[in-house]
């Protein structure tokens, strides 16, 4: 038996970057994170659903009292499943989405908010088409936030038209002979009432010459419409009385004087509820901001997501390049406050209450100009602390732009990044184990196969160890769901029907809705659809559980009351993916199989060469070490298993030998091993298997001489 015994001490974090003969750190790791400084398993996850679309480009998770919607953002639309507090789902279900565009380049963020009335909306930001949606139909706000209908928002477009600059000086006149020019004051904004001169140049038919025509309007590409109406605003005369021809917007780019003026004054036309943008939206409540091109900072008026235009809500230009990301920041007295991430800067924007003539409601701080920002959902706030991935380092903002040191993985990452893919990466975190997770595609990979994992309370950096659970491709952090739920990118099976043609719809059905209708036919089964039948002809097909194995041009058929019923047509396909709840048990449940989750740590190296087991010297013996016993000191579930590695150069081949296994009850383990430079690597692999680390003691002496 040898004379000494050393307690294994090797330093919290995977040491990455940089030779493992020079780390102190663990120098390899699988699905393992760190606490107290000592090595345990990460959670297992669960799965709620195999039948979301996907990819996902964004997860949104909105509690509802006693379940939650969760909210799945794919290439090709939105969907949303509906899951109680223990992740238990009840379903799929597609929202319909208006001037949407299916692309592989979609990405989607969200955010909530309520109005002034207590209305809840659901902001929906689609950043390929530049749409934003909002929610508020089937959701009220009643005693303990009850849902009515569905329970399923619907959605609808708020936004479809580009704003620029303010003011537009020509007014052309379509449709008619002539142009009205129209001389505007300088400095003017939206909203604002202001006398103008200018008078008809033209000979147009139905307009009185020498009219005074103001438009308060930008440079839009698209086109708006001014038509009588009742219900807008008035023209209002120089002396302040209303009368006269009342003007109603819509869509935006040449006037058209639709009916004959018969004033002549000043009018303030609200205009521009059509908002938007390309980088994304967020709630700094009471407002709603909008963001995107050209450094664009927008702003809805507070407790209206419709006015676009009163004098609390701004459009400004901060930034030369395009903003991507905004978050809530705390504001103190300048209450509510936002920071916004161009492509090279930090902008902090902040609500300063009506002042000066005209009134200023928003200040606009840059913080740093020479920032970088690695992909739009690579920012997430940890504690009122701001993380993100830039194109070449980690950085925070607490108040001040600050990089993150990182000497354990920072060259393993980005040397190893996909760059043509780099605007998947995204970022979630785990506050129960104070982590931080940069989710990234991996050398050739497009799609996300590892993370770098940042421990806040630890101070340390870790990976994932291109775990399967790290192959995901969007997800939300814990909060009143107190699990984390993140998708995968991986296909279950064969896509299913996701779009039908009614090639033979018939006539003369009986009226009626007819649900959990069966499909047959084709080359797979277990859809089942809901028919609506309206004047004795089929209206819509909804199908649901879209089944498996269907490809384009399958013919199914589904037997409702007539004749040989309705035969519908897949004119679509779409890949399935998983839904996960993670941090929950230690294994991969799926349905009904439970699977182990492979998990190991492997110390840092611990021959005599380079100080001994527990400690490092700058001189040491040169002389192997001969490993006799581990005695495991582990909180434990599942049998382990010991492997011994190691070399005798630092640029030497490895040599390992094992296993060595052991159990809950084992109180030692006894081998006959040395190595010049010996690692040690701990290894669970079985269902049901656990492990927390403690001191775990090394029998251990002087081995032989190196020859």
């Amino acid at each position: 038996m040898t004379k000494k015994v050393f307690a294994l001490d090797t330093k919290a974090g995977i040491q990455r970057d940089g030779t493992v003969f020079d780390a102190d750190c663990y120098a390899d790791g699988l699905w393992v994170r760190f606490q107290r400084g000592r090595p345990r398993k990460m959670g297992g996850y669960r799965q709620i659903t195999a039948g979301i679309s996907g990819p996902s480009r964004g997860i949104y998770v909105n509690p509802q009292q006693s379940f939650n919607n969760v909210f799945n953002g794919h290439s090709k639309g939105l969907q949303v499943v509906p899951i109680d507090n223990n992740g238990v789902g009840s379903g799929v279900t597609d929202l319909t989405l208006s001037n949407f565009t299916a692309s592989d380049d979609n990405l989607w963020q969200f955010d909530t908010f309520y109005d002034s009335s207590g209305s809840f909306s659901l902001s929906v930001f689609l950043n390929s088409t530049t749409t934003m949606y909002l929610s508020t139909s089937n959701l009220q706000i009643g005693a303990g936030q009850s849902i009515s209908g569905t329970g399923i928002p619907s959605a609808t477009t708020v936004v479809s038209s580009n704003l620029r600059v303010p003011v537009l000086n020509a007014v052309a006149v379509t449709g008619v002979a002539g142009q009205c020019s129209c001389t505007s004051t300088t400095g003017l904004y939206v909203g604002q009432t202001v006398a103008v001169s200018g008078t008809n140049t033209g000979t147009a038919t139905g307009i009185t010459s020498g009219v005074t025509f103001f438009v308060i309007a930008t440079n839009f590409a698209t086109t708006f419409t001014l038509s009588a109406s009742s219900g807008g605003p008035a023209i209002v005369t120089t002396a302040g009385t209303t009368t006269g021809l009342v003007f109603t917007l819509s869509q935006i780019q040449d006037v058209v004087i639709s009916a004959a003026a018969t004033t002549s004054g000043a009018s303030t036309i609200t205009f521009d509820n059509n908002v938007s943008v390309s980088g994304g939206v967020v709630s700094l409540h009471p407002y709603v901001f909008v963001y995107g091109n050209d450094g664009l900072i927008r702003n809805s008026s507070a407790g209206n997501t419709n006015d676009w235009v009163s004098a609390d809500a701004n459009e400004v230009s901060v930034a030369t390049g395009k903003i991507v990301q905004g978050l809530p920041v705390r504001g103190g007295s300048n209450a509510p406050s936002g920071l916004f991430w161009s492509l090279d800067s930090l902008i902090r924007v902040s609500f300063i209450g009506g002042a000066g003539t005209p009134p200023q409601f928003w200040r606009y701080d840059l913080i740093s100009s020479q920032s970088s920002i690695l992909s739009s959902q690579s920012v997430i706030e940890y504690d009122g602390i701001y993380y993100w991935c830039g194109v070449d380092r980690f950085l925070l903002y607490n108040g001040v732009v600050k990089e993150i040191p990182n000497t354990f993985n920072q060259n393993y990452f980005f040397d190893n990044l996909n760059y043509a893919q780099r605007e998947k990466v995204w970022v979630s975190k785990v506050p129960r184990f104070g982590e931080i997770w940069w989710f990234y595609p991996r050398g050739t990979a497009t799609e996300c196969t590892d993370a770098v994992v940042y421990n806040v309370r630890e101070n340390i950096w870790y990976d994932a160890g291109e775990a399967l659970g790290a192959r995901r491709s969007a997800g939300y952090f814990s909060q009143v769901f107190t699990r984390p739920t993140w998708a995968s990118w991986e296909t279950n099976e064969v896509g299913g029907v996701n779009g039908i043609t009614l090639t033979a719809g018939g006539t003369l059905y009986t009226n009626g809705t007819y649900t959990n209708q069966a499909l047959t036919g084709g080359s797979g089964s277990g859809a089942t659809a809901t028919i609506v039948v309206a004047g004795g002809i089929v209206t819509s097909v909804t199908i649901f559980s879209k089944g498996k194995n269907y490809v384009v041009g399958n013919t199914l058929s589904a037997a409702i009351p007539v004749g040989s019923g309705l035969i519908i047509t897949v004119n679509q396909v779409v890949d399935f993916v998983s839904l996960w709840q993670h941090e929950i048990g230690t294994d991969v449940v799926q349905d009904t199989s439970v699977l182990a989750i492979e998990s190991f740590f492997e110390t840092s190296d611990l021959g005599f060469v380079a100080g001994g087991p527990s400690q490092s010297s700058p001189v040491g013996e040169n002389k192997w070490l001969r490993l006799e016993r581990v005695e495991p000191d582990f909180i434990q579930e599942g049998e382990m298993e010991i492997y011994v590695t190691g070399r005798s150069f630092a640029q030497a081949n490895d040599v390992t030998t094992g296993p060595y296994p052991f159990d809950p009850d084992t109180g030692k383990v006894d081998m006959r091993e040395q190595r010049r430079e010996l690692r040690l690597k701990f290894v669970s692999n079985v269902a049901g298997g656990n492990y927390q680390v403690g001191k775990i003691i090394l029998d251990a002496d002087l081995g032989d001489v190196r020859p």
